[in-house]
């Protein structure tokens, strides 16, 4: 894959805004609290510390944004990545509405963020959750009363197959669930701004700065090819992109790989024959296909996986099987771009928020419900080091199970697992 500035070409670089390139980390610095990476976890923890008066070293080993947190499909959903229904069976009304809470004050964070920064996202409102199988036909109407009854929240309603088809063209969907304050928008210029809100509030940023190895100490020194920070807190926000950094938490997530592709400019009006707005889409399938449309009026389609290391050697042929599958109104389509990108997933779904000792603070696992958890756990772990746990400690309380055979056996598990998912999805 071609490589623009040490970002993977992709649709999201050519149309970045704030592509801005900051040092590499040289000699030794001191800092209150060292982050390692720049995503969505890394970029929201350091602003948040910033803002409380920490003196913060933010440390990527590529690019601002480079990883899941700038290639992703940018939907932006309500609730945990299980649904309220599930909550509830897991954990409790209680419980539930707890994390329901957690997760709006989520999607508010982002909504603040946009606004107080300015920054040019492309920020839209509107998710639609199409049905692909009938037996999940009862889901989306039993889904929205429970959460006008039981969370407040009025804001979705279920499609029947009509509804749902006039809205999304495709023969897939035999219902669906219209959340009209979810949202979307570019995720690499949203993490972009976001880093440009940090380095203004006084976050040194360093990137091509990869973290070798850190020590269990109070304070830690963290090591890098070139440098080093020592730091009296540890932020570890590396998510799919942790490695062999920290064994302790490394088998609680499994790294996977999805992927995306951008059809060329379709026109105004063959886009709003395919979807009837600027709002995010995907379908209730395990292996869940998402797509959008841009602003330069493109479909953006993400489908398919793969759970080893390395993408195919074509992405565009991968992924767009699985548009097809959605709309074969487009056989003729070009596609312009296609790209991937590692997120993990944990055991249960339910994303990995925690301590180590003596000083280090990590979240991660946010299973395909990335911008909004991974951006307010920033948030949340900014005020856990600042003294204020409380919100931190509801997600460091949830139990996340390591995969069987831990980081030696969780690839050859997961493969059988999403087999039999996928099998499940076609039938």
């Amino acid at each position: 894959m071609q490589r623009t500035d040490n970002h993977p070409d992709s649709y999201y670089v050519v149309t970045a805004k704030e592509m801005v390139e900051y040092p590499k980390l040289e000699g030794a610095e001191r800092a209150d609290v060292c982050v390692i990476g720049g995503g969505f976890t890394g970029v929201s923890a350091a602003l948040n510390l910033a803002e409380k008066g920490f003196d913060v070293v933010l440390l990527e080993a590529e690019r601002m944004g480079y990883g899941a947190s700038g290639r992703c499909g940018g939907l932006i959903g309500s609730g945990q990545r299980k649904d309220v229904l599930e909550m509830e069976h897991l954990y409790g009304l209680e419980q539930s509405r707890v994390l329901w809470a957690f997760a709006e004050a989520a999607k508010e964070e982002i909504r603040g963020r946009v606004a107080k920064h300015d920054i040019q996202c492309d920020l839209q409102k509107g998710q639609l959750v199409g049905v692909h199988k009938r037996s999940y036909c009862d889901w989306p109407e039993e889904l929205a009363d429970a959460l006008a009854e039981r969370y407040d929240y009025p804001h979705c309603r279920a499609l029947n197959a009509s509804e749902a088809r006039e809205m999304v063209a495709t023969p897939t969907f035999l219902g669906g669930l219209w959340d009209a304050e979810a949202m979307v928008l570019h995720p690499l210029n949203y993490v972009l701004g976001l880093a440009r809100a940090a380095s203004e509030a006084g976050v040194r940023i360093y990137e091509n700065s990869r973290v070798r190895w850190y020590t269990r100490r109070d304070p830690a020194e963290v090591k890098t090819r070139h440098g080093s920070v020592q730091a009296s807190f540890v932020v570890l926000a590396c998510n799919g992109y942790l490695g062999k950094l920290e064994r302790r938490v490394a088998g609680k997530i499994m790294p996977i790989n999805n992927f995306m592709i951008a059809t060329e400019p379709l026109g105004e009006g063959r886009c709003n024959e395919l979807i009837s707005g600027r709002f995010g889409v995907h379908d209730t399938r395990f292996v869940v296909n998402y797509f959008r449309l841009s602003d330069d009026h493109r479909l953006l389609f993400g489908g398919g996986e793969n759970y080893r290391p390395g993408f195919p050697r074509d992405i565009e042929n991968f992924v767009r099987p699985y548009m097809l599958r959605i709309f074969p109104q487009l056989a003729d389509a070009r596609i312009d771009y296609d790209w991937g990108g590692t997120l993990s997933v944990t055991v249960n779904r339910m994303p990995h928020f925690g301590r180590l000792r003596p000083n280090v603070y990590f979240a991660q696992g946010y299973s395909g419900h990335g911008i909004s958890t991974a951006s307010f756990a920033g948030k949340v772990i900014a005020e856990a080091i600042a003294g204020t746990a409380e919100r931190f400690d509801v997600m460091a309380g949830i139990p996340i199970h390591t995969f069987p055979g831990g980081t030696l056996l969780r690839y050859p598990g997961m493969v059988l697992g999403m087999t039999y998912y996928s099998i499940i999805d076609r039938l």
